[in-house]
């Protein structure tokens, strides 16, 4: 067994973007059938779909993910399921741990997405941590997502953690 997963190069990464997208102009029906997903088989709040109980443009589930369908690049590559793709992407070769599990996922939100915003994605790997388990030496790898509107405004701030052994 290794005494740690995590090399120098691994730590030269942290913070550093490996992974940036623009979403399509948000659109109306979008949100509405978002709002219908997510809060099905009761009906969504009207602050989501009718127009008449707010100025302005509709405002999107805190939830709401601009990037669901593709990103204004187009469709996401199928098939990359390498655990390492993070680091390679950054030019770093990763532990070659064989397994994954997801550790969890925390958000905090900013300013809500509307109607019309145009989110940027950047993503980054925020900490990389160690610990003992039944199966032996396990990484935590933390991997940061944060949404921008047009403006700059952040909307939200997702923490994934990754767990592998």
């Amino acid at each position: 067994m290794t005494d740690t997963n995590i090399t120098a190069d691994m730590r030269t990464v942290l913070g550093k973007e490996f992974a940036r997208a623009v979403s399509f102009p948000i659109a109306a029906s979008d949100i509405r059938r978002w709002a219908i997903a997510v809060y099905y088989p009761q009906s969504p709040p009207a602050r989501y779909w009718d127009r008449s109980t707010q100025p302005g443009p509709l405002v999107a589930p805190q939830e709401f993910n601009p990037f669901a369908w593709m990103s204004s690049e187009g469709p996401a590559p199928a098939g990359d399921h390498d655990p390492d793709r993070h680091f390679r992407t950054l030019g770093v070769t990763g532990p070659g741990l064989k397994f994954q599990v997801n550790g969890g996922v925390r958000a905090t939100y900013g300013v809500p997405m509307r109607e019309g915003d145009v989110i940027t994605s950047s993503s980054c790997i925020a900490e990389l941590t160690e610990r003992t388990g039944r199966l032996g030496l396990m990484l935590f790898t933390t991997v940061e997502t944060v949404l921008t509107n047009q403006d700059r405004a952040e909307v939200r701030r997702q923490r994934m953690t990754i767990i592998r052994y």
